[in-house]
């Protein structure tokens, strides 16, 4: 986590104020391209050579929460917006350890979140082994007086849902019971046979069992290997004859055994 206020505090101390935006965006690459290239990005800027100096020391902070706030303190002793910045930080930290959810808590001052509107607290939620942000969020004040709903302190997070299912996915994380609990898979040979079969999918839903309709009608092999992919325990086929006859041919996955039924039969079965 960060503060916006400290990034605010750091320009006012090196005299560059108006170029806040461009050494937030500049600070929030080091990771990426390093110390050197960030230095450079900022001067390409227009921002001076004595306030990249300035900053160097900032960029290289390490240790503890406790030593880089301390840093902090003195880094930006001559700014009242950069100190009230760490003393909300060091709010924050001791909140968390209150409730014993510090130890993963880490403060990176070069952490700038692309969106202006932050006023206060920045943080991003990383997962380790895993590159970039799963979430992130912050505090932002004034950003509702736009909608007419003045002095409202507010504080937002997204999540990344596309990057927590890829962590979940390289750490063996969805829970097999979820995953493999497809009670029917209908076989599809074709739009006549499709419609004819969704109404019944639809009644076996409707009493909460897992039912899916193979969307194309492509070869047995291939539907028979999607439905033993997702652990189905039932391969229901309706074919012409079955439609006409009101029967259904279902598969026992577990045990292999398959015969005809009629369709009361096969719904009252669940």
């Amino acid at each position: 986590m960060n503060n916006r206020k400290i990034l605010a505090g750091l320009a006012e101390v090196t005299g560059e104020e108006d170029k806040i935006m461009d050494i937030t965006i500049s600070i929030d690459k080091l990771d990426k391209i390093g110390i050197e290239k960030v230095k450079e990005e900022m001067l390409s800027k227009g921002v001076s050579a004595g306030a990249i100096e300035k900053i160097q020391p900032f960029l290289e902070l390490q240790g503890s929460f406790e030593a880089k706030t301390s840093a902090l303190k003195y880094i930006l002793s001559t700014s009242e917006v950069g100190l009230k910045g760490v003393e909300e930080l060091e709010f924050i930290y001791k909140s968390c350890k209150t409730l014993n959810a510090s130890s993963n808590l880490e403060l990176d001052v070069t952490l700038a979140r692309g969106l202006n509107y932050y006023t206060g607290a920045i943080f991003e939620v990383v997962s380790e082994g895993f590159k970039g942000s799963i979430c992130g969020g912050g505090r932002y004040d004034g950003l509702t007086d736009q909608f007419g709903l003045k002095g409202l302190g507010c504080v937002g997070i997204s999540f990344g849902a596309d990057r927590i299912y890829d962590v979940m996915l390289e750490n063996d994380l969805f829970p097999k019971e979820k995953l493999d609990s497809l009670d029917v898979m209908f076989v599809n040979f074709g739009e006549k046979e499709q419609a004819y079969i969704l109404p019944i999918a639809t009644e076996l839903r409707f009493k909460g069992i897992s039912v899916e309709v193979y969307p194309d009608a492509v070869k047995m092999k291939k539907q028979m290997g999607y439905a033993d992919s997702k652990g189905a325990k039932y391969v229901a086929v309706i074919g012409e004859n079955e439609m006409h006859s009101g029967l259904i041919r279902v598969k026992n996955m577990n045990t292999g055994e398959q015969g005809d039924i009629r369709l009361e039969e096969f719904i009252n079965k669940f």
